[in-house]
């Protein structure tokens, strides 16, 4: 790839890991698809769990590792969401695709569904017959974040594998790893809000990191929450203190209002950091078990709609309802 073409890739498509060595983490998952490639024996394939942890980098490293590049076009078949994959696709470009063998070649085709769980149930269940009819020609890989998305007989008809969230010790040295490539100024405690804020998401931390160089030219805890519009430690610790403190209800309002107005705080992030101060709060258990069920109330309001003024009188008056039960 032409270098200044590569400078101008987002750090995510930059620092994509080309091969299985390169790839961070599920060692596991990893050292049993080289065996499958090692003894020519790979099955079709299912990947299956969160964003950013690995799923397409893992089967792109795979293509490359059984593919020269001058036949990468011809042997492998990459459809995403961005393409349609109803029925007629399946019947269409898939089936063509998989039913046409190589005549120079010897080996086996590979197409790669990512985010198959867009798929219709009636283009999996065309899918499926494709899948156990050309298997001497072709290997399917099926990419999906929802495992229950997938109809059980593709389920059945794949090696399933599940990709669970990075941990901290995972991310931290790719992470390390692009910033001494970028020559960029990035804090200790900016890394760790990084990896707060991606919940093992690679993708996320490098997009949030990229996002926040751009904007300070500096990375720290501060800039990396400012960038994604994230509410500070510092920010919780203040609301916290008006809604167990602030003895009148319209002050109270009017001082969260502001703080969210001022710093374009969502209330759903400033619920999700509440929820996990009031799990530390030294209150009865049911009164914390009550105020969860309200804050809950509160979340699932949002999750439908909801205008956020009224909820957030809601959170004042859930908070309300504890000072009275504890005093």
């Amino acid at each position: 790839m032409d270098a200044n073409v590569k400078s101008n890739l987002p750090w995510v498509e930059k620092y994509r890991p080309a091969k299985l060595t390169d790839l961070i983490s599920h060692e596991e998952i990893i050292g049993t698809i080289n065996k499958f490639i090692k003894e020519e024996q790979l099955p079709h394939l299912l990947f299956y769990g969160p964003p950013g942890t690995g799923k397409t980098s893992t089967i792109l490293a795979c293509a490359r590792q059984l593919y020269k590049p001058q036949s990468f076009g011809s042997m492998v078949l990459e459809l995403n969401a961005s393409d349609d994959r109803g029925i007629n696709i399946v019947r269409g470009q898939i089936l063509d695709f998989a039913s046409t063998r190589t005549i120079f070649k010897g080996g086996y085709k590979l197409i790669i569904l990512d985010e198959a769980d867009a798929m219709t149930n009636d283009a999996q269940n065309a899918l499926r017959r494709i899948i156990e009819k050309y298997t001497e020609n072709v290997r399917f890989c099926i990419i999906c974040n929802y495992l229950s998305k997938i109809i059980p007989a593709i389920q059945s008809r794949c090696t399933r594998f599940r990709f669970a969230p990075l941990s901290p010790d995972q991310i931290l040295p790719r992470l390390e790893h692009v910033i001494e490539a970028e020559g960029i100024d990035v804090t200790d405690d900016g890394k760790k809000a990084l990896m707060t804020l991606a919940g093992g998401d690679m993708r996320k931390v490098l997009n949030v990191l990229q996002s926040t160089w751009m904007a300070y030219k500096s990375v720290t805890e501060v800039n990396v929450y400012n960038c994604v519009g994230h509410p500070l430690k510092e920010d919780i610790n203040n609301i916290i203190f008006w809604l167990l403190n602030e003895e009148s209800f319209k002050t109270c309002y009017e001082k969260i209002q502001q703080l969210k107005t001022q710093k374009g705080l969502a209330l759903e992030d400033i619920l999700t950091e509440i929820h996990l101060v009031v799990n530390r709060l030294e209150i009865p258990p049911r009164v914390s078990s009550q105020l969860l069920i309200n804050l809950a109330s509160i979340e699932e309001r949002l999750a439908d709609g909801c205008v956020e003024k009224p909820q957030i009188t809601a959170l004042i008056a859930a908070f309300s309802k504890v000072r009275t039960l504890v005093v």
